[in-house]
């Protein structure tokens, strides 16, 4: 789902982020397999990166205004549920080694600022409340449950309406179709952890 040579360069990275083996922590990469059937505009680069931490990392440093992370992330609404959150990096970025492994966005960011000299983009994630997770002793489990199934194709509007507000103004922050699943950004610098949830209420 790259962009051409012919196409304009691009301002703005969709990348879809999750194992597709683990269960509703395959919602990302979902996501942007239904994008193949409503494509985006060509000023934005769709990139699935799965696992692939360090992969992600170095395409942040490549000259985008925003990116925009779609991933599965408990955030303790009812499965199924979309959330907007702007992720930054952790507070003791500066001081902790940065992970080469592993898709947490805020470590992610950690990982790229470590990286590259240069600014880094405005990182967005757009969220869906998983119902089935496995933990890190089960086996695999491919497939998505019920409600997580149903948020991919709400995912995929909700892109095609935040993209062209984002690409007008890569500031802003636009609301998802229904505005009672949007939070506020800044809100949750660690969008992976359960207990930032509390936070947003």
């Amino acid at each position: 789902m790259d962009t051409d040579d012919t196409a304009p360069p691009a301002r703005l990275l969709v990348a879809g982020v999750g194992n597709i083996f683990l269960a509703d922590d395959a919602f990302g990469p979902e996501v942007l397999r239904a994008l193949q059937d409503r494509p985006l505009p060509p000023e934005v680069r769709v990139r699935d990166f799965g696992i692939r931490g360090l992969d992600l990392a170095y395409e942040l440093l490549t000259g985008y205004d925003t990116a925009v992370l779609v991933d599965a992330a408990p955030r303790g609404h009812r499965p199924g549920t979309l959330s907007l959150i702007e992720a930054e990096p952790p507070a003791d970025a500066a001081c902790a080694p940065p992970e080469a492994h592993g898709m947490d966005p805020a470590r992610v960011l950690a990982l790229a600022a470590h990286l590259g000299d240069g600014p880094l983009p405005r990182v967005l994630v757009l969220a869906c409340e998983p119902e089935t997770v496995p933990r890190g002793d089960e086996d695999i489990m491919p497939g998505l449950s019920t409600p997580v199934r149903e948020a991919v194709e709400h995912a995929v509007t909700a892109l095609h309406t935040m993209v062209p507000v984002l690409l007008a103004d890569p500031a802003a922050t636009p609301p998802l179709r229904r505005p009672d699943e949007s939070a506020p950004p800044h809100t949750a610098a660690l969008p992976r952890l359960a207990a930032e949830a509390a936070q947003d209420r």
